[in-house]
């Protein structure tokens, strides 16, 4: 039996190796964003549009066949691991590769001959390009699940990173290189052509990973060889194992293509009604979409990751209580995860809010839809909100066993927001603002029903104030501030500055860097926050220093 020394020891290697995944996914959003402005550049907002589309389906097949495999290679496996099945375990393992190629098969095979009843017009060639990333991701998400179960993140989050990297180095040479191809007689097939180059950037991506996934196992295995040898336990029969996997990754698949559908319903909904019912032609709808889809929601993405990651390096703190049966204590926990997460994500939503065109400015600076994407970058701010606290609740219902509420909660959700995109749509002119509304009532929804189960389940005590009302207040402060700060510093730069990009771009660093600083100067001497809290968010104590240096704290 472990001692307690070794318990604490165990938690706290697993805290660390979930970091590590935490930190490896915002990066890999960051370089998705950065990679996402030349890229929007090439191909434009209607190639963006095509790309989305297609991308929204194959994020679904690849959720049913091949998405849900790491998590539930890593719980199987692991579970052999525990008890010292070692032969077991890699027999799980060699099943999985054969579970993944036949379903990785069929769903490659699917995406390419249903591309045109899956999506409308020209999308459905972009489409067929993801068809091979299908086949392929099914045998990176078993390697990557294989080495998670021998609690060791560091190869699957190299991954994610090496992939991401060659998605961006690809995707944009894949464009450039069809764009050329295509010319500039035809922007429409120029537009499909650079959407094809960032498909195949996607599974070029996937391929590289994969292939550094199977020299980490090649490097690895001599040591798993040796447990092999010594593991005397009696090996299960091949028909238990297949039955054993397609038992633990259903659940898996339900309940995320449930929280994934909403991005495809919503592409489906978008572009049919409007092309059936409002007659619409299949450009403009592509060129909406792409500025809704890969302009407006990809920046809302960021700050949402880094709220995200903030709350589940505490989440294992609320699981752990629990399961001890200290329900006061998990509600206290929880409290003080609502509070830092709502100190991060509500500044962020009224940052993006007061700031939306500089920052479009310097992320997607294509003239023809600053404005469009600025606006709709506007109304999408206050998701940040809404989407990081469902995320916390999400983990919490999870972390206590309320598995199946967060799922129940997402699927009502979805088919409210399905409903009144379909009314929007058929009875107004809103085009891509009816995106937006039914964005952020989903957001909210899902939120509100989270924390309506959550406070069934634990004693949760917010402080009005110190929770909501001092980070809304510091925030106004600090946006309303943020948006002067800009407007001066454009004025003076452009005395010193002759390009407009730069103009903006150093006038938005200088806006945020004070911006920051007005906003926990405003918190902290309001009595909003504490040292303690502040410690809570990403790189917490060098802000606590930081902010000792300048004497605000």
């Amino acid at each position: 039996m472990k001692s307690s020394a070794e318990l604490d020891n165990s938690k706290k290697g697993l805290f660390v190796q979930a970091g590590i995944l935490a930190i490896a996914g915002i990066i890999s959003r960051i370089i998705g964003l950065l990679y996402g402005s030349p890229l929007a550049a090439i191909i434009g907002d209607e190639g963006n549009g095509y790309y989305a589309a297609a991308y929204a389906v194959y994020t679904i097949v690849l959720l049913v066949s091949s998405y849900s495999i790491p998590s539930a290679m890593s719980k199987i496996i692991s579970g052999k691991l525990a008890v010292k099945e070692y032969r077991n375990a890699h027999k799980i393992f060699r099943c999985a590769l054969v579970y993944v190629a036949v379903v990785g098969g069929v769903g490659g095979l699917v995406l390419f001959f249903a591309a045109p009843v899956l999506v409308t017009g020209r999308s459905a060639t972009v489409l067929r390009f993801f068809a091979p990333t299908i086949f392929l991701f099914g045998f990176l998400g078993v390697l990557r699940g294989y080495f998670q179960a021998h609690r060791t993140m560091i190869p699957t989050s190299l991954s994610q990173l090496i992939e991401q990297v060659f998605n961006a180095i690809v995707s944009i040479g894949g464009a450039l290189i069809l764009t050329g191809i295509a010319g500039d007689e035809d922007p429409v097939k120029r537009a499909v052509y650079g959407a094809i180059g960032s498909a195949i950037g996607t599974g070029s991506g996937v391929l590289v990973a994969l292939i550094f996934m199977f020299l980490v196992y090649r490097y690895n295995r001599p040591r798993v060889k040796e447990g092999l040898e010594k593991d005397q336990h009696e090996e299960l029969p091949t028909s238990q194992i297949f039955k054993m996997i397609f038992m633990i990754v259903t659940p898996f698949i339900l309940s995320t293509c449930i929280y994934n559908l909403s991005t495809f319903l919503n592409s489906t909904l978008f572009s049919r009604i409007l092309f059936h019912f409002k007659s619409v032609d299949e450009s403009t709808i592509a060129y909406q979409y792409g500025i809704f889809a890969r302009k407006a929601m990809v920046i809302t993405n960021l700050p949402i990751a880094l709220a995200s990651a903030a709350a589940m390096a505490m989440i294992p703190e609320v699981s752990t209580t629990y399961a001890r049966g200290d329900v006061k204590g998990a509600g206290a926990t929880v409290s003080r995860v609502t509070r830092v997460i709502l100190m991060i994500s509500i500044p962020c939503a009224v940052g993006l809010f007061a700031l939306a065109k500089p920052v479009m400015m310097i992320l997607f600076p294509q003239k023809k839809s600053i404005d469009e994407a600025s606006f709709l970058l506007m109304l999408l701010a206050i998701t940040v909100i809404f989407y990081s606290l469902s995320t916390v609740t999400n983990a919490v219902l999870q972390g206590i066993g309320k598995v199946n509420a967060p799922v129940f909660n997402a699927a009502l959700a979805l088919i409210l927001q399905s409903g009144v995109l379909t009314l929007l749509l058929i009875y107004t002119d809103l085009g891509y603002v009816a995106l937006c509304i039914v964005t952020i009532l989903y957001s909210l929804v899902m939120c509100l029903l989270n924390n309506f189960v959550m406070k069934r389940n634990l004693p949760i005590n917010n402080d009005f104030k110190k929770t909501y009302m001092f980070p809304v207040i510091a925030s106004t402060v600090m946006g309303a501030a943020a948006f002067g700060i800009y407007q001066l510093c454009a004025f003076l730069f452009r005395m010193l500055i002759g390009s407009e990009y730069f103009v903006n771009l150093f006038s938005t660093l200088v806006s945020v860097f004070f911006a920051a600083f007005i906003y926990f100067a405003v918190l902290i001497k309001s009595g909003g926050a504490s040292e303690e809290d502040i410690r809570r968010f990403p790189k917490g104590s060098s802000i606590v220093s930081l902010l000792k240096k300048i004497h605000i704290l």
